[in-house]
């Protein structure tokens, strides 16, 4: 049984269909990966959400900052709304509440004892543990599937507060976690997040550097898989594997076959490019 991890596919379901293809996917034997923003801005929002969600548990989704968006459309948070049209067909679908009920009840991270990886949309706050990870991605799936869920979604944009401190509490510690797991590139050198700095590594302010790179991570021996940064595109360094290669942008949707005792190994196809970057 094969296991891949797939980056950002963004409603780009032809492009993930040529994909399994190309690693002869194998839905009776083998299992997926999904690192999050399964939909938005891709001709196909809606196919895409049908076809992952009917794999039932042969794929793992973590969710992504435009699954999250999703979510906040559908309780009524219309921040960004005129930006998201390729989102009005999961919105308006027959089957759309069974949808969301299900993308709401994924995870913001996942750890795989067994083959030694963990898989996480964006980033990781520098003074997390895998532990303290773990149990804050838990403290915000608990709030994704309760009645807190519109609270939540209303009041979770925002860049503030940039540090992690365990006295965080509420709505500040809930956006906290969320911009860690689904908004993430950067972090200053004293390991404050930059949330508004979005390009590629050698191109960014100075004083910032990648969330993986920082001297001191507390995750740094943790094998992390990730996705997210386009700009950035297929990259591994520092234990860390950034499988969003930019499929939205006429760039690549990437599968790596994750094995315990070999590192993991890429395939991709070539995209169309449905926005220009």
């Amino acid at each position: 049984m094969a296991l891949y991890a797939i980056g950002d596919v963004q409603g780009c379901y032809r492009e993930l269909i040529r994909l399994l293809k190309q690693i002869r996917y194998n839905p009776d034997q083998d299992t997926l990966w999904f690192a999050g923003d399964l939909v938005n801005r891709g001709p196909d929002s809606l196919k895409t959400l049908r076809f992952v969600k009917g794999l039932g548990d042969g794929a793992t989704v973590v969710l992504g900052n435009h699954d999250l968006h999703l979510l906040a459309l559908s309780q009524g948070n219309m921040k960004h709304a005129e930006k998201d049209h390729t989102l009005c067909a999961v919105l308006k679908a027959k089957d759309r509440d069974e949808l969301l009920e299900w993308l709401r009840h994924r995870p913001l991270m996942h750890h795989c004892p067994e083959r030694g990886y963990s898989l996480i949309h964006a980033g990781l706050a520098p003074q997390w543990d895998l532990a303290t990870a773990l149990r804050c991605a838990a403290e915000v799936e608990a709030v994704l599937h309760s009645d807190g869920l519109g609270e939540l979604c209303l009041q979770m944009y925002g860049n503030e507060p940039s540090r992690w401190s365990d006295e965080l509490r509420g709505m500040e510690r809930q956006r906290f976690i969320i911009n860690c797991f689904t908004r993430l590139r950067f972090c200053d050198n004293q390991g404050n997040l930059v949330l508004k700095e979005k390009r590629a590594p050698g191109n960014q302010a100075p004083g910032y550097q990648p969330w993986f790179a920082l001297p001191g991570r507390a995750t740094r021996d943790q094998r992390i898989l990730f996705g997210h940064w386009s700009t950035l595109g297929y990259h591994h360094s520092h234990n860390s594997w950034c499988l969003d290669s930019g499929c939205l942008w006429g760039g690549k949707l990437t599968a790596v076959q994750i094995r315990r005792e070999k590192p993991p190994k890429p395939t991709q196809v070539a995209c169309s490019g449905y926005k220009k970057p």
